[in-house]
This record gives C-alpha cells, structure tokens and sequence, in this order.
C-alpha cells in the first residue's frame, strides 16, 4: 500500500497493518530461502549431469566413494551357504604327468619313503590350433556322368580351389560368439587369434564369416519368434541403436523359454505386433512406453521399479509438502511387494489376501484422488490414472511380474557392447547381431551349450540344411 493509504487509518490500525506486513516479509524470507536452496540444489545436479556428459572415457561412478565401505563378499554365518571349490573334471584327462618323490629328504637328507598318492588336476588352453586335411575321393558316375563328391561329418563346406582353406565349425561359433555375445571388435578378434593361436584373420574374413552363420542358423531365429510368439509372458524393452550411423531400435522379447532380440528402424507398435501378434493376450510386463497400450487383450503390468524411480526423483526435486503424494505413493508399492512376498510364500490366506490387496486398492484410489499443485506429483498421478488397472495386477495373476528385471537384463548386455562398437555398419550386420545374440541367450538361458548347438548346425550338409525349413531345438519346448 502506498503511504497516502495509511492516512485515515487510526493508531491500532496502523500497528495492525504493520504486524501484517511484518509477518509477510518474514513468510517472503522463507520463500526465497528455500526456493533459493532448491534453485542451487538444481544448479548442483545440473553441474553433475554436464560435467558426467563429458567423460564418456573416464570409468563409471555413482558418486564419491563410501568413507566406510562395507567388506565385499558374502558376510559369514548360517546364511553363507555352501564354501564352492573347482570340482574335479569326470572326463578323463588327456595327459597323465607322473611326478616322482625325491631319494633324498632336502632338508636334511635322509632317505624319503612313500605315503600316498595324491592327485592335482590342471585345466589348461592350447594354444596350437588343430590342423585338419580332408582328402576328398571325388568321383564321376559311369552311368549318368554326373560328378560325386564325399563329405565328412566334420566339415562345414563343399567348397574346394580358393575356399580350400576354412575355419571348424567351433572356430566359426567363437569368432561369431565373440562379436555378437561378449562385444569384441573385428580388430580384436584378428588379434586375439593372432596373439593366441597364431591364426593370420582379417577383419573382413570375420564379417563375412559372422554373416554366414547367422545365415545357417536363421531357421532356428524363425523358431525362437513362433516360441516368442506362443508365450504366455513377455517382457519387451527397446534401447537406441545406429546402423549405418542412423539410429534405430533394438527391441528384446522375453518370455519364460527365449529371449528373442530384433533391429528395426520404429520404436512404435508396429515392432511388438510384428512379434507377438496385434491379438496377444498373455502377461505383458512393461516401462509403460505408450505402444504396449495397443495391446488390448494382454494382461498388463507396469514396471514397479520405473514408478519407484520417478517417486525417488519427485522427492529429491520437490520441496515441503509436494513430497509427501511420491513418498506414500513408494510405501503403497513397498506394501504390495511384501503382500506378493506373503502370497509366495504361502503365509497368507486367500482370504487374508483379497481383505490386504483391497485395502492397497483403496489407498492407492485415495492417492491418485487428492488434488495436486506439483506439476511432476500431477503428471505422475495422471498416469496411473490411465494406467490404474496395471499398478497391482500382479496382485491378482501370480505368474505376472511386478518389475520388467527380464528385459532389463537381456538388454544389458546389448547396451555395454553398443559401447564397445557403438552399433552396426549395415543392416547384413545388424540382422547378424539379432539372429546371434538371441540364439546364444536362449541357449544360456536354457542351460544348453551354444557351441556344440551351433557348430552340429554348421556342419549340416549345404543341399540338405533347411530343406525342412524347422530345425528343432532341442531346449526349447512348445
């Protein structure tokens, strides 16, 4: 108020007006206080998240490090379990190495008498590569003219003149097992067969050669969608990633049987109806990405650990009282995990089960019904107002999972390796890549070894490989 405001005003009324300007300033104070602790708490993040944009080569670091670390390993106790050791190998070994008792004691000299035989076993890699020469005994029909030439089970070509020489069938799985399941380079590749084995390799003989046996087990990649496709969970995530230097999607399906990765240049619903088919209605666990709406019949499940997330952002950004919706919104979610936990475990009753999940229900309706001022608590609220439904649907179908752990985990692996060669150069490479990685995860994921799987696969006769066109897994059942 202006100063001629207060001339008509009497003595009380003025020492009123200014014990409420008093108290204003002093509320002001407050505000500027913590919205200027809230501003440079920002200002702090903001320095930490430009600072981390540039050391894309220094390691990776949550933080400063813990002044009192805990001591790695497993703490000590009942709950240790079992102490691990190398067992000894049930094949028999290959070399047999005698080693004598010394005549004499080296302390002292006296003579030494045996006690006992002990044994050491020692696993050790070769390093000189087995040299194989096929002598073909090719021969020509005297009746039709027609000529004829022998294969052993053990080659993996026809081909003779130029590509005479050729790498086993194992010696393909490692190259392609290297470049497409653990990451390496071509160079490094070429080096590690160098400096090992004494292989001469080139960078492009190892395209060529990745290219060809994804080429050869593409039946079994058809396989692995029909199985994907006749789940009854899945799991779907995507990740960005360049072929060609453009960028695309690499989606990963997985289901209780496979795991199932594609490249496409769409993020959108037409890479997930590609898989599973628009009509899908089994158990669909999710991030919440929009596309994943589309499927209508499905059951679905939004990813708890992506809602736990966002609350923990909320309640670090927002001040006072705008905590509060994020931080009750965490214990409802803690609170259904524990009931799962108790369902699991068979130390509730079904009875005691429906009573505890209703009352979750009706907490949580209670939350997403207050009126919110903060603009995050809002878009938060509105979105499990769309997705009400898929918050505790895992609360009603025991086979559902609350959290999308599974494609987080299958994608891991693809996201350090895009680190290492930062995607493929063509699109040959890229569908290479999605046939490999998911026929050696599913195979790790069944136990099974890829290595002999794949290398009997290469060694299949080129006239009669895919004349069916299903190659059964033998891991894998319908």
């Amino acid at each position: 108020m202006a100063a001629a405001d207060y001339e008509h005003f009497s003595r009380d009324q003025l020492m009123d007006a200014l014990v409420d300007r008093d108290q204003t300033i002093v509320r002001l104070e407050a505000r500027i206080a913590q919205l200027e602790a809230h501003v440079a708490k920002l200002e702090r993040l903001l320095d930490d998240a430009t600072r981390g944009g540039k050391r894309q080569a220094a390691p990776f670091s949550k933080g400063p490090p813990t002044p009192d670390p805990k001591t790695p390993g497993r703490k000590p106790g009942d709950a240790y379990g079992r102490h691990a050791h190398r067992e000894a190998p049930v094949t028999p070994p290959d070399d047999i190495i005698d080693v004598p008792l010394p005549r004499r004691c080296p302390d002292c000299g006296g003579s030494l008498e045996e006690i006992e035989l002990a044994c050491q076993h020692q696993i050790e890699l070769p390093r000189q590569p087995l040299h194989r020469r096929f002598d073909l005994h090719i021969g020509r029909c005297r009746g039709c003219g027609r000529r004829h030439q022998p294969r052993h089970p053990l080659q993996t070509s026809d081909a003779l003149g130029a590509a005479a020489v050729q790498l086993g069938s194992n010696a393909q799985v490692f190259v392609a097992m290297m470049k497409n399941k653990f990451g390496l380079s071509y160079g490094d590749i070429t080096g590690m067969l160098r400096d090992w084995f004494g292989l001469a390799f080139t960078r492009g003989a190892g395209a060529r050669l990745v290219q060809r046996v994804a080429q050869r087990i593409e039946p079994v990649y058809d396989q692995l969608k029909t199985v994907t496709r006749l789940g009854d969970m899945v799991c779907p995530d995507e990740t960005g990633w360049k072929v060609g230097g453009v960028l695309n999607w690499l989606h990963v399906f997985v289901t209780r049987q496979v795991t199932l990765y594609v490249i496409r240049p769409s993020r959108g619903r037409d890479v997930p109806q590609e898989i599973l088919g628009p009509d899908y209605a089994g158990l669909m666990t999710h991030d919440g990405w929009a596309p994943y709406d589309a499927f209508v019949h499905a059951i679905h499940q939004q990813c708890l650990r992506h809602l736990f997330n966002r609350c923990k952002e909320l309640i670090e950004q927002a001040v006072t009282r705008a905590r509060q919706f994020p931080a009750q919104l965490a214990e409802v979610l803690h609170c259904a995990l524990r009931l799962r936990d108790r369902r699991d475990a068979q130390t509730i009753s079904p009875h005691g089960l429906a009573v505890a999940r209703g009352r979750l229900e009706t907490r949580l309706d209670r939350l997403l019904g207050r009126r919110l001022a903060h603009a995050g608590n809002r878009r938060l609220a509105n979105f499990l107002a769309r997705h009400r439904a898929q918050v505790l649907a895992f609360l009603y179908h025991p086979g559902l999972e609350p959290t999308n752990w599974m494609g987080e985990q299958a994608i891991r692996p693809a996201v350090v390796n895009r680190k290492v060669f930062g995607g493929n150069r063509t699109a040959a490479g890229a569908h290479a890549l999605e046939v490999q990685a998911s026929v050696f995860v599913t195979c790790q994921k069944q136990d099974a070894d890829a290595c002999c799987y794949v290398s009997n696969i290469l060694r299949e006769p080129a006239t009669t490989f895919g004349s069916p066109p299903f190659i059964p897994l033998p891991f894998v059942g319908y």
